[in-house]
C-alpha cells in the first residue's frame, strides 16, 4: 500500500526538524513519478541520449541542499517544488547536450510548464473523477500514484498507456511507435487500462 497523506505529512515534519533520513524516505516516494516525467522529456528533447536516473539523483541532491528554503506544507506544494528543480536540471542537461553552458531561464520556464502539463495529463482519462473536493483534499496526488502503478505494469502495458495518455498520440501513431497492428494496440491498451485501474483501486 502507498503511504497515506498523514504519513507523508509526518515525514515532512520530521524532515523540517532536521531528520535527513525522513527526507530521504519522503523523496523516494516521488522517484517513479519524477523518473517518468524525466524519461519523457529526455526522449523528446535529447532522443534518449541521457539517463533519467542521473537527472533524478541530481534533483534529489539539490532538494536535500535547498530544502531549508521550501515553505510548502502539502504534497501538492512539495511535488510542484520538485518539478521545478527537475525542470532546471533538464534545462541544464539540454544546454550541455547542445554545447552551451549558459543558463537558459526561458527554457527552464518552458520545461516547468511542460512538466506541469505532463503531470496533469498522466491521469487524464485513466481514473474516474467521482469524489468531492473535500475527499480529493484528503487523498494522495493522483499523478504520483499513477506513476507508481505504471511502474508495476508489464513494459508493453506501460508503454501503450504512456504513449496514448502522456504523449497524447493517436492509436495509429502508437501502433507505428510500437511496431504493432492497430487492432493489437487497441486490445493492448484496453487490457493495460483495466489492469491499471484495478491496481489503483486500493491506492487512492
Amino acid at each position: 500500500m502507498p503511504p497515506d497523506v498523514s504519513h507523508l505529512e509526518q515525514l515532512l515534519r520530521q524532515a523540517r526538524s532536521g531528520d535527513h533520513q525522513a527526507f530521504g524516505r519522503l523523496l523516494e516516494v516521488y522517484r517513479n513519478y519524477l523518473t517518468l516525467l524525466a524519461r519523457y522529456q529526455i526522449g523528446r528533447r535529447l532522443q534518449g541520449k541521457a539517463d533519467p536516473s542521473d537527472v533524478i539523483q541530481e534533483t534529489f541532491l539539490e532538494a536535500h541542499r535547498d530544502f531549508v528554503r521550501f515553505r510548502g506544507s502539502t504534497e501538492a506544494e512539495l511535488v510542484a517544488w520538485l518539478r521545478r528543480i527537475l525542470a532546471t536540471n533538464l534545462a541544464n542537461l539540454a544546454g550541455r547536450y547542445c554545447g552551451t553552458q549558459r543558463r537558459d531561464v526561458r527554457l527552464e520556464r518552458q520545461l516547468t510548464e511542460e512538466l506541469d502539463q505532463s503531470s496533469r495529463a498522466l491521469d487524464r482519462g485513466l481514473v474516474a473523477r467521482q469524489s468531492s473536493p473535500s475527499d480529493q483534499a484528503a487523498r494522495r496526488d493522483q499523478a504520483v500514484l499513477l506513476a507508481d502503478a505504471l511502474e508495476r505494469l508489464p513494459e508493453d502495458y506501460r508503454d501503450v498507456l504512456v504513449l496514448r495518455h502522456l504523449e497524447d498520440l493517436s492509436f495509429p501513431e502508437v501502433a507505428r511507435r510500437l511496431g504493432r497492428s492497430l487492432d493489437s494496440v487497441k486490445n493492448l491498451w484496453a487490457r493495460a487500462l483495466a489492469r491499471l485501474r484495478h491496481a489503483l483501486g486500493g491506492a487512492s
